[in-house]
């Protein structure tokens, strides 16, 4: 337990300094007119694009052309507009723009950005011809996807249901790792180097579905109570 709080505590912390860092942006966005479903919208776009740079670069793949600088972008453009999660939410609280469908509107948004993002990383692996790296990519887009839906329909019976290790943070910071990493090391010239996308959609592979079961598990627990 107190582990966990050490965790906890450390995650807020660094939140909180990274608000001290965006704050002044989320003001300006305010200042022009923003809101905070538009903040939202525009990350969706980013990562949508990032997918399209895995999917061009899965084409290039295909057809024995260079494609480990697209990776790099990909990469690049992920983290980019990732930024855009933690915007949304600031903007509506320093704004006073929060509301119900808000909060919806962007939980959508999150499964489909993952979904792009996942998706492309599949496309790319297929292409490039690594068929047990696709399914296993496959099976990390299952597992995000039914973290988020278990959560979902436990507070729909009232549960609060927020365990586990992988939860979406987590899943975007090894998603946008692997996907640098394995660009990087490409451009680099190093033999291996999607083995390392690999390797992050594997962790996610596993780990979500984990925490999938996890939450099905303790929600089941509390309901019989």
């Amino acid at each position: 337990m107190d582990i966990k709080k050490s965790a906890k505590a450390t995650r807020d912390s660094m939140q909180q300094g990274i608000y001290v860092v965006i704050n002044p942006v989320v003001k300006g966005m305010i200042k022009i007119g923003m809101t905070p479903n538009m903040v939202t919208t525009i990350g969706m776009l980013g990562q949508i694009a990032a997918a399209v740079l895995l999917i061009i670069a899965g084409y290039r793949a295909g057809h024995g052309q260079p494609y480990y600088p697209l990776m790099i972008w990909a990469g690049g453009v992920m983290i980019g507009f990732s930024v855009f999660d933690m915007l949304d939410g600031q903007v509506a609280r320093i704004g006073n723009m929060a509301s119900r469908f808000g909060a919806m509107y962007d939980s959508v948004l999150d499964r489909y950005c993952e979904l792009f993002n996942l998706g492309g990383i599949i496309y790319f692996f297929l292409q490039a011809g690594n068929l047990g790296a696709g399914l296993v990519t496959f099976l990390a887009l299952v597992g995000s996807l039914m973290v988020s839906y278990i959560r979902a329909r436990a507070e729909g019976v009232g549960i609060e249901c927020k365990m586990g290790f992988m939860q979406r943070p987590e899943r975007v910071v090894v998603t946008v790792l692997g996907v640098l990493a394995a660009g990087i090391l490409g451009v680099c010239g190093v033999s291996w180097a999607e083995a390392v996308l690999y390797g992050a959609m594997l962790l996610i592979a596993v780990f979500a579905n984990l925490t999938a079961v996890a939450r099905l598990m303790w929600s089941k627990k509390q309901l019989n109570k």
